[in-house]
């Protein structure tokens, strides 16, 4: 079925996505790497849990286009039907595999909950038919608002709250670029407990222990899952409060799967990732208006960089260099959010945030570059797409049965 197809946005996320647009900003992503040098030290066979959008697409694209990875990537991501587009993240998947398959490169999609046993042991499955094991690394980049504990059965959800107080700054409307202050309630201790379950550590173990079970990994495999730390400016929201204690859970469990990779000479990291335009980050409240400002100070710097590029220097600076060595901080974080984190970023970002109100935002911030950016998450304002011509919405990703 062939449709126009225009953005429908309610509240922070886009309710429509184009094919066409998705497709270019796949494509995109792909020219950007591969005018890369080739990381000659890569993986060879990648499993990425959490592959169709963001940090997770850019992985998968850097492990296949910029080291000749053969790449699984597991997702949880709506089809066309009569009546809706399909997800960004199916028409991303799509795009991805078509290019991967013209470029002689294997790539598969597996499309359920990962949290889920079932998921798991299709993965399991699929790896031991088409590889017969010998995983080297595994990417871990779910983002879900909720969990299906696959042992008990409850169900949990996560909250973006402050922890012990209630938290009050402002914050911006994505959309109409309009401030306002916003003032979230702390959560309740179940709340924290939900969030935790959702967000932590624990769907990472267990699929490397599912993948250490059936001897799957490689000799020296590595996995990595990405964390943010951000500024003290969005600590109440973000690192104090519900989100911060599922990232602390997340940093224990890479401590645990050290511990059980060493039989197999295996490391576990935990990557700090640049704030960046995601359909994660655009539900915080604050964290958008951070981003807008962060935008403008970074590429009046020339430091700017978006998911592609953090992906390829994690691959190419950190995780496979040269010297074989993976430099880490003093808490054993793989930080790709330096360029961030500088001291005459933050200072800069620090002095603009008490002035920015309504009058000024547009020439303080880089509210409309965020604006854009959120839009070309969901295929539209992407250079060189034709937005009157009618697209047809039933996609399908190559290595699934069409839409499904």
């Amino acid at each position: 079925m062939n449709r126009l197809i225009e953005p429908k946005v309610r509240g922070f996320i886009c309710t429509t996505a184009h094919p066409a647009g998705c497709a270019k900003n796949v494509h995109e992503q792909i020219k950007y790497v591969t005018s890369c040098p080739p990381i000659a030290s890569g993986p060879k066979k990648v499993l990425i849990i959490g592959a169709s959008t963001g940090y997770g697409l850019a992985s998968r694209i850097v492990a296949a286009f910029g080291a000749q990875a053969q790449t699984i990537g597991v997702f949880l991501e709506r089809a066309a039907d009569d009546k809706r587009t399909a997800s960004a993240g199916w028409y991303h998947a799509a795009a991805f595999e078509q290019a991967a398959h013209q470029a002689g490169l294997y790539a598969k999609s597996i499309n359920g909950d990962a949290f889920s046993d079932a998921i798991k042991q299709e993965a399991i499955s699929l790896i031991k038919q088409d590889w017969g094991g010998a995983v080297d690394l595994v990417i871990y980049s779910l983002a879900s608002p909720r969990r299906i504990h696959p042992q008990t059965g409850i169900v949990f959800k996560s909250t973006l709250q402050p922890i012990g107080a209630a938290y009050s700054n402002k914050t911006i409307d994505i959309i109409s670029g309009h401030l306002s202050n916003v003032c979230i309630e702390p959560a309740t201790p179940q709340e924290v407990i939900d969030t935790v379950a959702v967000m932590g550590g624990e769907d990472w173990i267990m699929w490397m222990e599912a993948l250490l079970e059936e001897q799957l990994l490689a000799k020296a495999a590595q996995t990595i899952a990405y964390t943010y730390l951000g500024p003290k400016l969005t600590d109440p929201i973000y690192s104090k409060g519900t989100i911060g204690e599922a990232k602390k859970d997340l940093a224990a469990a890479s401590q645990v799967l050290q511990q059980r990779l060493r039989s197999i000479d295996g490391q576990a990291f935990i990557a700090v990732n640049k704030a960046l335009v995601t359909q994660a980050s655009a539900a915080i409240p604050v964290v958008p208006l951070y981003i807008s400002l962060i935008y403008k100070v970074m590429k009046e710097k020339k430091l700017h960089e978006g998911c592609i590029e953090q992906m390829y220097r994690l691959y190419a600076d950190r995780l496979y260099r040269q010297d074989g060595k993976v430099p880490v901080d003093l808490q054993g974080l793989i930080r790709i959010d330096d360029w961030e984190m500088r001291e005459d970023v933050q200072q800069a970002v620090s002095e603009l945030w008490p002035k920015v109100d309504d009058t000024n935002v547009a020439t303080l911030t880089d509210f409309i570059g965020y604006r854009h950016e959120f839009y070309k998450l969901f295929g539209f304002e992407v250079e060189g797409v034709d937005y009157n011509q009618p697209q047809l919405i039933a996609v399908p990703i190559p290595s699934l049965e069409g839409p499904q």
